[in-house]
């Protein structure tokens, strides 16, 4: 098979509400996973199914509705502080043309960085509520005053892509039976 693509249904790629289209790509990812890992929990072969771009708006969107959820802390916690994936999510909001979102998050990475390990470690080892300075510390509501929309820039950025592929329903399923080389349960 040639190289992978990002797939989304023809629905959410015509459809006008933005989100439709992250919504899809993000459903046809974790079909893949869940149908790889049914295979074979051992083998993570899904980086190979998948393009590197198709995860940076998966993240971008996780990291998005994460701190819209609980702020920053809530990110850092749900993913124990995992580094890598901010770069991912850095990498997103740079190829997307995010300015102030990406500026906010290179902000609240110096203070990720900066914080000293222990701490960090108590935190994502603690109760997230109730009294908690870290959680406090690695807030940042500036968030909340940016104007400039991650759903539409993600959209726009999936809807431009070269590596996108727009299928019917259908279709998506049969490409995910190609890529998995199995059948998949479709619902």
């Amino acid at each position: 098979m040639s190289q992978p693509k990002i797939v989304v249904s023809q629905d959410a790629a015509q459809s006008s509400d933005n989100y439709d289209i992250i919504y899809s790509n993000i459903t046809f990812i974790n079909l893949i996973r869940e149908e790889a890992e049914e295979e074979d929990p051992e083998e993570d072969r899904v980086d190979e199914m998948i393009p590197h771009d198709a995860f940076l708006s998966y993240y971008v969107d996780y990291y998005l509705s994460q701190y819209e959820n609980g702020n920053f802390s809530q990110f850092v916690y749900n993913t124990g502080a995992d580094l890598e994936l901010i770069d991912w999510i850095i990498e997103g909001l740079e190829k997307m043309g995010s300015v102030e979102h990406l500026a906010l998050l290179k902000k609240r990475l110096e203070v990720l960085e900066n914080m000293d390990e222990v701490v960090l470690e108590a935190f994502i080892e603690s109760d997230y509520f109730g009294t908690n300075p870290t959680r406090d510390l690695l807030n940042d509501d500036a968030f909340f005053n940016i104007e400039e929309d991650l759903i539409d820039l993600n959209a726009t950025w999936l809807k431009q892509h070269p590596e996108l592929l727009v299928l019917s329903i259908d279709a998506m399923y049969d490409y995910a039976e190609q890529l998995l080389g199995k059948k998949v349960e479709r619902e």
